[in-house]
């Protein structure tokens, strides 16, 4: 069987690492972004779809058109996700003052609800014969290692992913039998979303989307399938919920 990929918000640097990855080993790539794409010059079998909105319906709707091409996907990432925003003057909280509604339910919005509705929907057209769901994550949306504190809107949505990906895992594994879920930690990675907060990082620590995509596909290929869920991180050691 055909290994077909979906990616989702192909517009950002992890994801566009992944797109070429998986084209370059001969998987067919649905790549879906909000916004238009630039770099459209992966190499293979690589379709791009841009849904300026996703929501319940547009990626209800997205689905439906995969199930009457009759694509069955055997790998998905979910790659969306947001820490700063400058547009909406939205950083990472430093205090309990900082937080406010907005940033709030643009955290929730982005990082844990646009995940769910593709949760939702895509349970339909996963292979039932060894498919991968894959959100990624962050180390700082676990609860029991968050000795810092601060960045509550972050935190919390990707905590709620966390969530939402091992609730469905669940449901999935009822459905689907042979299917994985994982929520990955990428570490920190040369992108625009990391930017702002690269000073403190050691350079051996700031890693390229590329290397952070072979990590994952390397790791996804060893991990314990009978195990419905995972929380690992870019060298594939458990993080802990």
């Amino acid at each position: 069987m055909k290994n077909n990929v979906l990616i989702v918000g192909a517009s950002g640097g992890i994801a566009s690492a992944l797109i070429e990855q998986y084209s370059s080993e001969g998987a067919r790539v649905f790549a879906v972004s909000r916004a238009p794409l630039s770099d459209t010059n992966h190499s293979g079998d690589v379709t791009y779809h841009q849904l300026a909105e996703q929501d319940d319906r547009h990626i209800s709707e997205f689905v439906e058109q995969l199930a009457e091409q009759q694509v069955v996907l055997t790998t998905v990432v979910i790659t969306t996700g947001f820490l700063h925003r400058e547009s909406d003057g939205i950083h990472p909280e430093k205090r309990l003052e900082d937080v406010s509604e907005q940033a709030l339910a643009a955290y929730f919005s982005t990082n844990s609800i646009i995940p769910a509705m593709w949760l939702k929907h895509l349970v339909n057209i996963m292979s039932k014969e060894g498919s991968t769901l894959v959100c990624l994550s962050a180390r700082v949306g676990s609860i029991s290692d968050n000795g810092l504190g601060g960045w509550y809107g972050y935190r919390a949505s990707k905590a709620a992913l966390n969530m939402l990906v091992k609730t469905a895992s669940v449901e999935y594994k009822r459905r689907l039998k042979d299917v994985m879920l994982v929520c990955y930690h990428p570490g920190t990675v040369d992108t625009g979303l990391s930017k702002p907060f690269q000073k403190n990082v050691a350079a051996k620590k700031l890693f390229t989307p590329e290397f952070t995509a072979k990590q994952l596909i390397h790791h996804l290929s060893a991990l314990n399938r009978d195990q419905s869920c995972h929380f690992i991180d870019w060298n594939g050691e458990v993080v802990t919920w």
